[in-house]
């Protein structure tokens, strides 16, 4: 599987006795061009440190996630991203067994595993994460790529499925910026 131009993934397990944000920031700092840029993830809802990651200044969006000990971040040129979301599961997490994903996502029935990492990264994509039901969220399979919409928005999330630390599952959603869009921000005499 191979992401898109402009988009990267990496991971680095967390040590003992570390602070996995600051891994995930030392990741996104490693990744950026100006890697001074400020990082924030205020929640919108609480204030709280654990929002969207925002990057001032820099010329990608970005996403975190953590799993299995690991600390992994994504990155995709706005160019073509509006919005990037990853998620990633350990795959002995027992709180991630198909007997505690029972209802979670499709009433009734469990889910796996990577429905799960792909409903996660299309929440982050949107922006509100799980203030939104992941049962909100309907994904459509498609050729290499995956495709993601929330029930109440008008946007579509492009997904892939993307290899990860050993022993996760991991996941990737974007927004796609528009042909439109893609078009304006390269000719600024556009209207």
């Amino acid at each position: 599987m191979v992401l898109p131009p402009g988009m990267t993934v990496q991971w680095m397990p967390v040590p003992p006795d570390t602070a996995r944000r600051g891994v995930a920031w030392q990741l996104l700092r490693a990744l950026l061009v100006d890697p001074a840029a400020p990082i924030t993830n205020v929640c919108p809802r609480c204030g709280a440190p654990h929002g969207p990651v925002r990057i001032a200044g820099a010329p990608v969006v970005a996403s975190v996630t953590y799993a299995g000990g690991f600390a992994i971040a994504c990155i995709a040129d706005k160019a073509y991203a509006a919005s990037v979301g990853v998620d990633a599961e350990s795959v002995s997490d027992p709180r991630r067994s198909a007997a505690a994903m029972r209802g979670i996502i499709h009433p009734g029935r469990s889910s796996s595993l990577r429905e799960w990492t792909r409903v996660e990264a299309v929440l982050k994509a949107d922006g509100r994460g799980l203030r939104v039901a992941p049962a909100a969220v309907s994904l459509t399979e498609g050729d290499g790529v995956w495709r993601a919409t929330v029930e109440d928005s008008p946007r579509v999330f492009d997904g892939w499925d993307v290899p990860g630390p050993r022993g996760t599952i991991m996941s990737v959603a974007v927004e796609p910026v528009s042909a439109e869009a893609r078009a304006a921000a390269a000719d600024p005499a556009t209207p």
